[in-house]
């Protein structure tokens, strides 16, 4: 029986992978990108509309990172990572819904409307993630977090598959209201699956640290930052893991968030770019369980190091991007290692996160994450305008890549692990 509900706890967590997949796939990779650039063209050029999407994702991502922090502490303090999490997902859920009046012209309420659901997005997945910890057995981690990626990629793609037959299948005249009805189905994806996780995900145990209680949550959110700072030293190795991260996966956010964008820039036709998004959504269920193979195999860094190789090969490969046979073979090429870095990247800090704090430690993740991918398509926007054109931009991220690996191989994973057992035993004693 405690084997059957066990199996149900990790189902229903994964489902949220599911559900808020299809805001990844149908708003941020495929559909909302290409219409962009239809409500943008009357008052913006080109290269300006790839520009301002970068720009757009930038300012989302720099918001959620100055948030995140004290909000994870406050999380952990509260003992409500299911109540922030819903808070943010609600957000982004709304955000999504009222992109259905999105017309010809409004590519600044497209932008504002696309921020507020990637604050709603990128902060729950703060939450989500922090909840890992507490439902996984130490030896199922690598494989829960795979699993939750491959429900990702599944519930993502068939979502887009919908709406791609919608808007593919529509006449002339009916294009754009399917492009408005396929953005606002993404909303009510996301409502009804997170419901198995509300249903069946408890809340983890809240814990007060010594001479907490009574105290205001705000006071004591930064107070926990403070004094996790204060200890930095002591996490070394979890910090090390977290630069790391930052560095290679700006490289590998920019390649997800502006890949249509790009594709466009050089004249791949829209149908095409939203099949091969669609493909790769599927490829990646198989590739996904995979690398929970793999890391069985060869260890959790290693599987890491070899996605990074993989990643690498794209970069160069994305210069000489000129048609849609090319853009396939490319973005087969990510699926095969997209899910495998993040959930495995995911699994391995898990690892080394008390669980007393995990929302608050969950938070310094996204935020590595989150200024990653401020940079990387911040950077790919200033090199597109400089240029005119985004080549350039896609080879520069092999750096990101490359120094993401190498710091990686300063990471002393069971040092960290140590550290994150000491730290839950003293709470405890607390």
């Amino acid at each position: 029986m405690e084997e059957k509900k066990y199996k149900k706890i990790i189902n229903s967590w994964a489902m949220y992978d599911w559900a808020n997949s299809a805001f990844a796939t149908t708003i941020m990779a495929a559909v909302l990108p290409i219409y962009y650039r239809t409500i943008a063209e009357p008052t913006l050029s080109g290269n300006q509309i790839t520009s301002y999407w970068a720009y757009t994702n930038s300012i989302a991502l720099l918001l959620i990172a100055l948030l995140s922090p004290v909000l994870g502490a406050m999380a952990d303090f509260r003992g409500q990572k299911k109540r922030f999490l819903t808070v943010f997902a609600l957000l982004g859920i709304l955000a999504t819904a009222f992109m259905f009046f999105l017309t010809t012209g409004n590519w600044l309420l497209a932008s504002s409307l696309f921020i507020l659901g990637n604050i709603g997005f990128a902060g729950a997945n703060i939450f989500y993630d922090s909840l890992l910890p507490h439902i996984a057995k130490k030896d199922d981690i690598d494989q829960i977090s795979t699993r939750g990626y491959a429900m990702g990629y599944l519930g993502g793609g068939i979502l887009l598959a919908v709406n791609l037959a919608m808007i593919m299948f529509a006449p002339d005249n009916l294009t754009i209201l399917m492009t408005r009805i396929s953005l606002a189905s993404v909303a009510i994806w996301w409502l009804l699956f997170t419901i198995p996780l509300w249903r069946n995900v408890s809340e983890p145990p809240r814990k007060i640290f010594q001479g907490e209680a009574g105290e205001n949550p705000i006071k004591a959110g930064f107070g926990r930052l403070a004094e996790t700072f204060k200890e930095i030293q002591k996490y070394s190795e979890l910090f090390k893991f977290l630069i790391a991260f930052w560095l290679y996966n700006d490289g590998i956010g920019t390649i997800i968030k502006m890949a249509t964008t790009y594709g466009d820039e050089i004249g791949i036709q829209d149908t095409s770019l939203i099949l091969v998004l669609l493909i790769v959504q599927f490829v990646g269920i198989p590739f996904s369980f995979a690398f929970g193979w793999l890391a069985k195999k060869i260890g959790t860094k290693k599987s890491i190091y070899l996605s990074l190789g993989v990643y690498t090969a794209i970069s160069i490969g994305g210069y000489f991007l000129s048609n849609a046979t090319h853009f396939l073979i490319l973005g087969f090429a990510v699926a095969m290692v997209q899910g495998g870095a993040q959930a495995l990247s995911r699994s391995l800090y898990g690892r080394m996160v008390p669980k007393a704090q995990s929302a608050e430690f969950f938070s310094f993740f996204s935020v590595s994450g989150k200024f990653a991918g401020i940079f990387g398509p911040l950077v790919f926007g200033l090199v597109s305008q400089l240029f005119g054109n985004s080549r350039l931009g896609i080879v520069s991220l092999i750096v990101f890549f490359i120094a993401g690996s190498i710091l990686l191989t300063r990471v002393d994973e069971e040092k960290g692990i140590q550290v994150a057992k000491e730290a839950d035993a003293l709470a405890m004693q607390s």
